[in-house]
């Protein structure tokens, strides 16, 4: 698939349905991102307008994935952290939508997010994820895996699952 990786500085209307329509999906598929079913495109809507400050601060890069059909993937990293952890950045809500995977959107996201983290000064990277595909991805990227936190979140409709954190070393 072919896709373009943009940074977005300020959210417009038409990024809030695209980034509403993408997490929707995923929480749809049973993605463990912090959202519980059932879920609506409303409430995908009100949590990306809610997002739009901090993206606009600079406290938030978002990263977006489009093909020809507009966006199909996402993904942020926290910039805004402690006075002791300038050097650092979460990687969070790694999206992409179910039609779009395993075609490089994940891959061509994590690239992006990486050098935009680089350009930031930024050194060290940290993430967690409750998905085994998402887990060889990062692998394949060169992440090291820390370790596993049992039971750490619910799934979208209920039961607990683990959760995985991993970092990556930016040189």
């Amino acid at each position: 698939m072919s896709c373009r990786v943009r940074r977005i500085h300020s959210l417009t209307d038409a990024d809030i349905e695209g980034l509403a329509a993408v997490l929707f999906d995923c929480v749809e598929g049973g993605a463990s991102v912090g959202f519980m079913q059932p879920y609506t495109l409303g409430q995908a809507l009100g949590w990306w307008r809610g997002l739009a400050a901090d993206v606009e601060s600079g406290r938030r890069a978002l990263l977006v994935a489009e093909d020809e059909h507009g966006i199909v993937g996402t993904v942020h990293l926290v910039l805004a952290m402690p006075d002791n952890q300038p050097h650092r950045a979460d990687l969070c809500k790694m999206l992409v939508m179910r039609r779009a995977r395993k075609q490089g959107v994940g891959a061509a996201l994590m690239d992006a997010a990486e050098r935009e983290a680089r350009s930031l000064g930024k050194t060290l990277l940290v993430l967690d994820t409750a998905s085994a595909e998402a887990e060889r991805l990062y692998a394949r990227m060169g992440w090291t895996r820390l370790g596993v936190v049992p039971g750490f979140a619910l799934l979208p409709e209920g039961g607990l699952c683990d959760t995985t954190y991993f970092y990556r070393e930016l040189v």
